[in-house]
């Protein structure tokens, strides 16, 4: 399959639209370069930002590209271009083309603008475009830009104004990354991501909101109006009923502030109280005022814990500490309602794992996950956290 012809390609969502965001205009002038690291802030083992799982690889064949993966992927592709048949027979309208040739266009182009960095971790950072610079959310989420750069992690937002401004100002042009909506008012791509080759430019917000839970392994939402609640909620959505899998959501406040102490009481009265939601749910998320305790809560997430994966039906979670026999049995006492079936087990990777060649020598727990205990899932894994952040022997991702 290694020589197999590469179509020749656009590397444009859309030709006629604004959509050209591969043109490198240098540096911002006002884009922060950010500090190394300061690894005495805490003594257990930090998250790395370096050892995540990959997706899938690149469709062109080269040296790194299995032939039975490269296989798999061509039937993928000739699958779509089956569907893509299809529907001509079954009389789709024009507008409904329209919709599907766009987003497919805006999909493959932003997968392919990921691709490079899908290795890196990288944290979405959700808040409003109206945020003034003097006001303090905005130097909240300026530094807490800063802090997830100088940690090693990217940093992507929708590349507007006011927070997610403020966010790339603190991460810097190197480690900023952008995903823009275009809109007849309110949104332009600001001036630190602006004409960067890591900025995409899209039609659909249901495109855009994907590669915002896809491409990311944490996510941190700023006060803000129906947009930023519509992502807060949505992203929480998709954790909790298992469509994207677990990652740290941190909702932060202003100093002082009480934005999300309401949104937080809303909740309790009007989902918890009346049975619309588990008292685990309210596990996957965490509210703080403090940029620092955020950081903490993303770094702390991967600190043990690197990743899951389903494999032939269980649920495998990557470690870099495995527990002792003591450890497991008390997991399986405390978290036995969450099993579908048998108790959770240590084992090594699986074959069908091979994409993700860099973390065979992490340590996993197997598991039949029932699917529908996110929050108790995410309950088990602060407790890996914990209870092996010293753990010796601890293995890194290679």
């Amino acid at each position: 399959m290694a020589d197999a012809p590469r179509p020749e390609t656009s590397d444009k969502p859309d030709d006629d639209a604004k959509t050209d965001a591969a043109k490198t205009n240098g540096p911002a002038e006002d884009a922060k370069t950010p500090a190394k690291p300061n690894d005495s802030r805490r003594r257990r083992r930090r998250g790395r930002a370096d050892d995540a799982e990959s997706e899938p690889l690149p469709l062109e064949p080269d040296e790194t590209v299995p032939d039975h993966v490269f296989a798999q992927q061509t039937e993928l592709v000739e699958s779509i271009k089956r569907t893509a048949d299809k529907l001509l027979a079954d009389g789709a309208t024009r507008g409904d083309l329209k919709i599907l040739e766009r987003s497919l266009k805006e999909l493959r182009y932003a997968f392919k603008m990921f691709t490079p960095y899908r290795k890196r971790r990288k944290v979405s950072v959700f808040g409003s475009a109206r945020t003034a610079e003097v006001a303090p959310e905005y130097a909240h989420a300026e530094k807490f830009g800063r802090r997830m750069a100088e940690e090693g992690w990217m940093v992507l937002t929708g590349a507007g104004g006011g927070i997610m401004e403020a966010a790339h100002v603190g991460a810097g042009r190197e480690m900023s990354m952008g995903v823009n909506i275009l809109l007849p008012f309110e949104q332009h791509a600001n001036r630190i991501i602006d004409g960067d080759p890591k900025l995409a430019n899209l039609k659909y917000f249901f495109t855009r909101k994907l590669l915002f839970v896809k491409e990311v392994h944490g996510i941190v939402t700023f006060p803000g109006g129906f947009g930023t609640q519509d992502e807060a909620f949505e992203t929480l959505t998709l954790v909790q009923t298992g469509k994207r899998d677990l990652m740290p959501l941190v909702w932060v406040d202003e100093p002082d502030g009480n934005y999300w102490g309401h949104w937080q009481q809303f909740v309790n009265d009007e989902l918890l109280e009346k049975g619309l939601i588990s008292p685990e749910d309210t596990s996957l998320y965490k509210i703080t005022t403090d940029v620092e305790e955020a950081v903490e809560e993303i770094l702390n997430f991967y600190s043990v814990y690197n990743s899951m994966r389903y494999v032939r039906g269980k649920l495998v979670l990557r470690l870099h500490a495995a527990p002792d026999d003591q450890l497991l049995e008390r997991i399986n006492d405390e978290f036995n309602d969450i099993c579908a079936s048998g108790e959770i087990t240590c084992c090594g990777a699986h074959q069908q794992e091979a994409d993700d060649e860099h973390l065979a020598d992490l340590p996993r727990l197997r598991l039949d996950f029932n699917r529908r205990s996110a929050g108790r899932l995410r309950q088990l894994v602060d407790l890996l956290n914990d209870e092996l952040a010293d753990a010796p022997n601890q293995v890194e991702a290679t």
